[in-house]
């Protein structure tokens, strides 16, 4: 029986598994899905989980729940030596093993992209990992706590001052949710008022969301604007040296919270592999999402799928004429090339993807949001409502849409819950105060 490999559990990943088991007969091919963690995870719900709008767990799809036919290993694949159809396993405990393959599916997504900035890798949190989003969480409601027992001053200053770096729609979602957090939390701190917070997004180009029309996104910054939220355009970070910001404009400021939300790379795995490469970092993929050499041969038993695959955009809307790195483009790659995995094992001609953007919707706070669907735009909460409607229905699984949809259903009956779990980073630290010890 045929061994079908797939290396990432995230959009393009999960799907390709699941449809993989929908239509693979009984006893035809054999599916391992491959990811350091257990669960896939919906980024799209990552700045309202950091807003404490969703709960964490309800944000991520269980894979062993969910892919009942499917071998799921939770653990890294180092290496992947296609010419010998063998990829490397590395588990968090134990030794590393090699796992034999007929076709390998390489759906690794995309990390955080970053540059040599002083200062953004040691004081900088990401925005692509559910624990990110609950950590950004937690910090900001516990530096609401520490600032409320301080007088005016830099160090109350630092402590609400929250800085975005990236305009895209990830840095937007994340900095307007955020906002709307920092004020719903005054009224729960009545020493604290909202000129007491400050809320900077930094973006190096002159517009932010360039998803939109130019018109959406000037009323984006209209609203950011009236809630006290400053963005700052043709702007770049210099430093952040110990949480010290320095701006290419002068302007210089501490903050206790940094977000790095500018652009994603292909996920490094790929480059511990022997499949071609384009320039950026991607694998080379033709329409069908088959691997291709540089030549545009066929790599036999090879596909790519997600934002590590660099896939021609058939419908002529791409950047450089190849797909964006985006969820709706993952999930139908995903479940198109499970389809065109089926047919080449049956001796069928795969079909081509092409997918024609249907839009962009992004949620910018409790009430606020923005809709854009080619010349049509739509603002504020009907935007909102939409955003809720479009992302609550495409999250996998009617488990996790019904846990979603009652959560949002419970926060606007009993409002936000501002409780945050810190202490959990460190689970001891509670015990180990009170615990007797031997006598030296």
């Amino acid at each position: 029986m045929p061994r079908i490999l797939i290396v990432g559990g995230g959009y393009a990943g999960f799907y390709t598994a699941l449809k993989l088991e929908k239509w693979l007969r009984r006893g035809e091919a054999e599916v391992v899905v491959v990811d350091p963690l257990p669960y896939m995870t919906y980024q799209p719900f990552l700045p309202e989980v950091a807003a404490g709008q969703i709960e964490p767990r309800h944000a991520v799809v269980s894979l062993r729940r969910h892919l009942e036919k499917t071998r799921v290993i939770t653990a890294k694949v180092t290496g992947i030596d296609h010419a010998a159809k063998t990829a490397t396993i590395t588990p968090e405990v134990g030794e590393s093993w090699q796992l034999e393959y007929d076709h390998i599916v390489v759906t690794a997504g995309a990390v955080s992209r970053t540059f040599p900035i002083p200062g953004v890798a040691d004081e900088a949190i990401g925005m692509k990992a559910i624990e990110e989003a609950v950590a950004v969480r937690d910090r900001l409601i516990d530096n609401f706590a520490r600032a409320a027992l301080l007088p005016a001053g830099p160090e109350r200053d630092r402590l609400l001052t929250v800085v975005v770096v990236g305009g895209g729609f990830a840095g937007i979602e994340t900095f307007a949710e955020l906002r709307s957090l920092a004020s719903s939390l005054l009224k729960e701190y009545p020493q604290l008022t909202i000129d007491d917070t400050h809320f900077h997004l930094i973006e190096a180009m002159g517009r932010i969301m360039p998803e939109v029309s130019l018109e959406t996104s000037q009323w984006v910054l209209k609203n950011l604007a009236q809630r006290d939220a400053i963005v700052h355009l043709d702007t770049q970070l210099t430093s952040a040296v110990d949480g010290r910001i320095e701006l290419s404009t002068g302007e210089s400021f501490e903050s206790d919270l940094i977000i790095w939300t500018a652009g994603v790379m292909a996920n490094p795995v790929v480059r511990s592999t022997d499949l071609p490469v384009e320039e950026r970092g991607r694998i080379r993929a033709q329409a069908d999402l088959r691997v291709i050499d540089e030549t545009g041969a066929v790599v036999e038993g090879a596909w790519a799928a997600g934002d590590v695959a660099a896939v021609p955009d058939l419908s002529g809307g791409g950047v450089g004429g190849f797909c964006v790195p985006n969820a709706q483009h993952a999930v139908r790659q995903g479940k198109l090339l499970a389809k065109n995995l089926v047919a080449v094992l049956r001796g069928e001609q795969p079909k081509d993807y092409v997918h024609k953007n249907l839009g962009a919707v992004a949620g910018l706070g409790l009430g606020h949001g923005v809709f854009q669907s080619g010349k049509l735009a739509i603002k504020g909460f009907p935007a909102w409502v939409a955003h809720r409607g479009y992302h609550g229905l495409a999250i996998p699984m009617w488990e996790r849409k019904l846990r979603v949809f009652s959560g949002w259903f419970w926060n606007l009956l009993l409002g936000r819950d501002n409780v945050t779990l810190a202490a959990r980073e460190e689970p001891q630290e509670y015990f180990q105060a009170f615990a007797s010890r031997p006598k030296a």
